[in-house]
């Protein structure tokens, strides 16, 4: 993928945020850190997994700076770095006229707020948080050292559970006392859900339908209508755990579930793109190391990415993402692989339809590309181990004059398997093959493409699965 389009995405929030879409309402925050005697200090401000400079200023010997605007900051999660590289945490929404005044190197504890609701929920949450945890941590180094003591051991779990209980009551109290306000909003997006004990016939846990539901319910309570959640860590931490981690790294789990949340986005148009725009871009080629990763990418380019629905993009931008998955789709896996008909070092033609032998390891490499050199003696000792067992090489030399590739074939004495060279990329295999050097797929019999983006230590595994040899 071009970086074009997802430079504009990214620039177009940096641009706003810096409030040339601001309203006219004006913002003056004041500060205060006890013990500090002036000093450059820099607001970074928090749009997903990105960083960006909001504004600086600078401190007085008293501990004092502040930030006056004309325009407001767009609502966020933000940090103030301070002149000795500590930070304190801070959010912003319409009230934009606050003070916060902390001690040097305890902010959460000592921090006092003044004509911000949301700031004094985050420092009541934070210091609730360092209590939960010191306790946590205090109780679950008691419970090792008790291992033998079912009675001690009780006890300690009942303490535990009295933080589980705690921690609960707050959220309660506080989506009942500030269901509309953006801290409550960010904190009750971070929860996870609450599974029930589900429990097989046998009465052990079911793992499997706990995950499950857990999967299906992880999005309760996350307000995607709410745009100013992008401005903070919540919906892309959220997002990725979702993605990666309670998803298989196979396609078809991902496709699924990437639909299962993509469309919980559809209602907010700026939380559609970002969703849209952080799944393609996850596994994008050279981007993923899933196999056949790029299917996810060409589904959410196909369905999601469409004239009606890519307000973000030019036409043209458009045409050219679409034209780009389209030629990608040649090569996922389980289609049928591409002919490349191309000249070898004597000036014959050669294809891989025409080869006879069962199983073909289409390799591409650049002579130049210290990995290629790496993987070449390796597919080399490989390819004399197995095609006696009717596998065969097709390589292909990328972006290499006559002479690096007749040097780079006698330097390595792979002489024996089928060298192609095309500079005038008439063959467009690297358009229908390959992003990144060195690039291995294998095609089946049926000419199926059956692995790609494969290591020579993969060979073997994927071709005696196709050959129905088991261990």
């Amino acid at each position: 993928m071009k970086q074009n389009w997802h430079f504009k995405f990214l620039m177009t929030f940096l641009i706003s945020i810096n409030g040339l879409y601001a309203q006219s309402d004006s913002c003056h925050l004041k500060f205060k850190v006890n013990g500090f005697n002036g000093g450059k200090i820099k607001m970074i401000g928090v749009y997903a997994d990105q960083n960006y400079i909001a504004d600086s200023t600078m401190m007085n010997d008293l501990g004092e700076f502040e930030f006056k605007r004309k325009s407001p900051f767009k609502p966020g999660y933000f940090y103030i770095i301070l002149p000795d590289y500590s930070s304190f945490h801070m959010m912003i929404n319409d009230e934009q006229f606050f003070t916060m005044e902390a001690n040097k190197g305890d902010y959460i504890n000592s921090m006092k707020v003044s004509g911000s609701i949301d700031n004094e929920l985050l420092y009541q949450s934070m210091i609730l948080q360092s209590r939960h945890e010191k306790k946590f941590d205090s109780l679950n180094e008691q419970k090792s050292k008790q291992a033998n003591n079912p009675e001690v051991i009780k006890k300690i779990e009942a303490a535990l559970e009295l933080i589980n209980v705690e921690r609960k009551d707050y959220m309660r109290n506080l989506e009942a006392k500030y269901p509309n306000v953006f801290f409550t909003k960010f904190k009750i997006a971070g929860q996870n859900p609450e599974v029930p004990d589900f429990r097989k016939p046998n009465g052990e846990p079911d793992i499997s339908k706990k995950l499950e539901f857990f999967r299906l319910n992880f999005w309760n309570g996350v307000d995607l209508k709410d745009t100013r959640l992008l401005a903070t860590p919540v919906i892309v931490n959220k997002l990725n755990r979702f993605i990666t981690d309670l998803t298989v790294q196979q396609p078809d789990s991902i496709i699924r579930q990437a639909d299962f949340v993509i469309q919980k986005s559809l209602e907010n148009p700026e939380m559609f793109q970002f969703f849209t725009n952080y799944i393609a871009l996850k596994y994008q080629p050279s981007k993923t190391k899933v196999m056949d990763g790029e299917a996810v990418y060409v589904h959410i380019i196909d369905k999601y990415f469409t004239k009606d629905r890519a307000f973000w993009l030019t036409e043209k931008e458009l045409a050219d993402l679409r034209k780009k998955a389209w030629e990608m789709s040649a090569s996922l896996l389980n289609r049928i692989g591409p002919d490349v008909i191309s000249v070898d070092p004597n000036g014959q033609t050669k294809s891989i339809y025409g080869i006879k032998k069962p199983y073909i390891i289409v390799f591409m490499y650049d002579p130049k590309c210290e990995h290629c050199q790496e993987e070449t003696p390796k597919l080399k000792q490989f390819y004399e181990e197995w095609k006696n067992k009717g596998v065969e090489v097709f390589a292909i030399v990328l972006n290499a004059k006559d002479q690096e590739w007749r040097d780079f074939i006698k330097k390595y004495q792979v002489q024996n398997w089928i060298n192609v060279h095309d500079p005038t990329n008439a063959s467009i295999y690297a358009k229908y093959y390959v992003d990144i050097t060195p690039e291995m797929y294998v095609l089946n019999k049926e000419r199926k493409i059956i692995g790609k983006n494969l290591k020579v230590e993969q060979l073997k595994i994927i071709l005696e699965r196709d050959m129905g040899i088991s261990n």
